[in-house]
């Protein structure tokens, strides 16, 4: 079986052999339905592949369909002038670039249909090539713009700056401007128009790029095209049988346990309040290609611009994470506006994991361990800045969980929390301080959630700070801030934190500790046996 990984034309894939999840069916509604759309899906989904798809499609290449659901549904297969500008592949950071992508691509066009010199404005000249190339094919235009907002997000919030006619300018600015003329094409040429696609990872909202031109039917949370990117378990089930069994015969376990551990590790993916699973293909995929289990899609791009909104605007991830929201506040971004959610949603590292019918809200969070462990890293690393490795305190830790040894994670804690700079903890209020440190202990325990980790776990009488769970061991953390551990353990006591466990088997841990405002680190730990 040969695995498309990297490929985006579906020409290649189809004539090369390669395995191709029909999504044709959708893809059939898709054209048939509306003309101006507008899809968001994180990157490497599948987006460049589905544009390819339809470019073929539109160009009536039938050969390339044949066997597949279109092939029974579509009759004409008739051939429409195409027009396809894909952003990837270019770093828009460089002052200039974006102006010459576009400028290159439209004035390549124009040797093909024709020139005018009427016009200068780069828009009024995209929309008469149109015109002439409905003329000359007697059919109306398709365009597919891949990635429309990778122009905007390689400097958003950077503070990258261009000199326009001498006066200095942000060039994301620049950008949205230029973005805004070019697509301000398909409102001047409506009548010419059969079909547009735009695809990103953002939408950029009224105030932005899109106000040029009448607004695209956006379905990216629309139920009907939940899965027309990536792959669903019945997906999974149907083309990926045989890998899915080599996979299980390397890691000595049967196909159902692979199939859990592939869930685990590469699905979750929401897109509509139908909750639909759907699996992320680059990563499943790789998994497949090099029989290996590992953070792939994570590891293939770092989101920087991420980072830079979180750092900017000041929010922290367990404000955002596991809670309900109308879409409203995570679909539509303002590049104007300081909020990082729909920006963390839209890039797929959080997604609906639920949908409250009564309210009509959404509940987000992380989609799947992959996405998890590597966002939390990345985050911890960029917050806490410490010097001790992540990745090896992380591991040192699962391994003291499951051996059951509290006092080496006491010195562990110690250790990692010593190794924060000072001016990374220094808050100027108390309100500030508590923030920080209710913020490190929640990363640090999502660093560790190979096991089953509960924060802020919701009981009869209160709330316990945290709860792990391991298959021998369960530990019952209580933390106070420039108080004591005796108080940390009478609050477990008090509140009944360890009463849900009193029937369990397996051994348990209740471990009060205080840590020092004023060292930054732990202070005291105190731990109680059980079992």
């Amino acid at each position: 079986m040969k695995y498309p990984i990297g490929i985006q034309s579906f020409d290649q894939l189809i004539s090369d052999g390669y395995v191709y999840v029909d999504k044709t069916d959708l893809i059939y509604q898709l054209v048939k339905g509306g003309k101006i759309y507008f899809l968001s899906r994180p990157r490497r989904f599948g987006k460049s592949l589905l544009v390819s798809t339809l470019k073929c499609y539109f160009q009536g290449r039938k050969e390339l369909f044949r066997g597949l659901a279109i092939d029974r549904l579509e009759t004409e297969w008739a051939e429409y002038p195409v027009f396809h500008i894909d952003f990837n592949g270019t770093d828009f950071t460089e002052s200039g670039k974006l102006e010459d992508i576009i400028e290159g691509t439209v004035s390549t066009w124009e040797k093909e249909y024709g020139r005018t010199t009427e016009f200068k404005d780069i828009g009024k000249r995209f929309a008469y090539v149109l015109a002439q190339a409905h003329k000359q094919y007697g059919r109306r235009c398709v365009v597919l713009i891949d990635e429309y907002d990778k122009p905007i997000l390689d400097v958003l919030d950077t503070g990258y700056k261009t000199t326009i006619n001498g006066n200095e300018r942000l060039l994301e600015a620049r950008h949205r401007e230029i973005l805004k003329g070019f697509y301000s094409t398909f409102k001047l040429a409506d009548d010419d128009l059969q079909f547009v696609l735009l695809t990103g990872v953002t939408k950029f909202s009224q105030v932005s790029v899109f106000s040029g031109f009448n607004q695209p039917n956006d379905i990216s949370m629309a139920p009907q095209f939940e899965t027309l990117c990536g792959i669903t378990q019945e997906e999974l089930e149907r083309y990926f049988a045989e890998p899915i069994h080599q996979l299980a015969e390397d890691a000595l376990c049967t196909d159902e346990e692979m199939r859990e551990i592939l869930k685990q590790r590469y699905d979750g993916y929401h897109f509509s309040k139908k909750m639909v699973d759907v699996y992320n293909p680059f990563s499943l995929l790789n998994a497949f290609k090099n029989v290996d289990v590992k953070d792939y899609w994570f590891s293939s791009g770092t989101p920087t611009y991420l980072i830079r909104l979180l750092q900017h605007t000041q929010e922290n991830l367990n404000e955002l994470t596991g809670k309900y929201y109308e879409d409203k506040e995570f679909v539509d971004y303002k590049a104007d506006v300081e909020k990082p959610l729909p920006m963390i949603y839209q890039s797929g590292y959080l997604t609906i994991k639920g949908y409250n019918r009564d309210f009509g809200t959404f509940l987000l969070d992380y989609p799947n361990n992959e996405v998890k462990s590597g966002f939390v890293s990345l985050v911890a690393a960029s917050y806490l800045k410490p010097q001790e490795n992540l990745n090896s305190w992380v591991r040192s830790v699962v391994i003291s969980l499951r051996q059951g040894e509290p006092e080496q994670l006491r010195k562990l804690f110690t250790s990692f929390l010593a190794s924060i700079p000072y001016t990374m903890r220094s808050k100027k209020d108390e309100t500030e301080k508590e923030r920080y440190f209710h913020y490190t202990l929640y990363l640090i325990f999502r660093l560790i959630s190979v096991y089953t980790v509960y924060t802020e776990k919701e009981q009869s009488q209160g709330r316990a700070d945290c709860i792990v769970e391991t298959p021998d061991y369960v530990y019952i953390f209580e933390f106070k801030r420039d108080g004591s551990a005796d108080e940390a353990l009478a609050q477990i006591e008090e509140k009944g934190y360890a009463r849900p466990y009193e029937s369990d088997k397996r051994r348990l841990y209740k471990i009060g500790v205080n840590f020092s405002s004023e060292t930054g680190t732990v202070e005291e730990w105190k731990c109680l046996n059980i079992g």
